[in-house]
């Protein structure tokens, strides 16, 4: 995996073993550019790198090794953590922060029969599992819980101590987002969590089906509308309030798209798969368009193998 953000024409030659002109001191005119255009270092939680001291690297805004970065080489956990931190809280806290981590295809596939997995790759799973590392609660809808085969979020020894320091469960909470509650509570996730489950839902569901999910075992029913859905911008104050204000999204698209339109998301976290699907299949985010395009900036960009690993903040 290698640092392409900020682009420039020479970042291929200089990850390629240079080019003419290029002393190694990253000073060659065109050079390796140290900081993201137009903004200062970003701020990011002590406690979220799963490790020892890292580096800053291209993009973050801070001082690096010229061209550290552009090496293919396999990042550790803790660098990943740090490219990943989320943005350190305002003084008083509570704030939250919610990221959406998605994969699509070069034709927009966000899923092949069914499933993400056809389109992923093992350098997107270790983003994918660094992301939930760094989470107090991961936020699904029931179709991709039921589609995926979902399962609690596991403990994970490199991240235990930054968990600990950062005030955070072992692993973080599964927050299901379902109207119907039309869920199958014998599967681990609601059985076996590492730590209880969420449940989101309104307050006109079924009343019958809350109380089954109540009753379900490891599981917590929370309301976060007035109708028979959830309201976005309710699910996301009510996780706060119950202290999860790093917040991530896995989708599906249907969710995606609700969580766009209420204009609740602060950073996208996308995977580019360097694959085409055609077909049918959704795209990463669905439902009703928005009457004016959200426009997100992009804020690091990393490659492997031909997958683009983008993560874009809303402006």
């Amino acid at each position: 995996m290698r640092r392409l953000f900020p682009v420039i024409d020479e970042t291929a030659a200089r990850a390629s073993g240079g080019s003419p002109g290029d002393d190694g001191s990253g000073a060659a005119e065109g050079g390796l550019v140290t900081g993201a255009p137009g903004g200062g270092a970003e701020s990011t939680d002590p406690g979220a790198s799963g490790g020892g001291p890292v580096g800053r690297v291209a993009g973050d805004g801070g001082p690096v090794q010229p061209g550290a970065d552009l090496v293919d080489r396999e990042w550790s956990l803790a660098e990943l953590a740090v490219a990943y931190a989320y943005p350190r809280p305002a003084p008083g806290g509570g704030q939250p922060w919610l990221r959406a981590n998605m994969v699509s295809t070069l034709d927009g596939a966000a899923q092949h029969d069914g499933r993400s997995q056809p389109i992923s790759c093992a350098a997107d799973m270790r983003i994918f599992g660094t992301l939930r590392a760094l989470a107090d609660v991961v936020i699904v809808g029931a179709e991709t819980v039921r589609q995926e085969g979902y399962r609690p979020a596991r403990a994970r020894a490199e991240f235990a101590e930054a968990r600990r320091a950062a005030g955070q469960e072992p692993a973080p909470a599964i927050a299901v987002v379902s109207a119907s509650l039309d869920l199958d509570y014998t599967l681990p996730l609601f059985t076996s969590p590492a730590v209880p489950t969420l449940i989101l839902t309104g307050a006109a569901a079924a009343p019958d089906r809350i109380a089954a999910a109540e009753k379900a075992g490891a599981t917590q029913v929370v309301i976060a509308g007035d109708g028979v859905g959830v309201d976005p911008v309710r699910a996301v104050q009510a996780l706060a309030e119950l202290g999860h204000t790093r917040l991530l999204t896995e989708g599906g698209p249907r969710l995606l798209g609700q969580l766009v339109a209420a204009g609740v998301l602060d950073e996208l976290c996308l995977t580019i798969s360097p694959m085409l699907t055609a077909g049918d299949a959704q795209r990463i985010a669905g439902g009703p368009s928005v009457a004016v395009p959200k426009r997100f900036e992009l804020a690091s960009l990393m490659e492997e193998e031909g997958f683009l690993f983008g993560r874009y903040r809303r402006r």
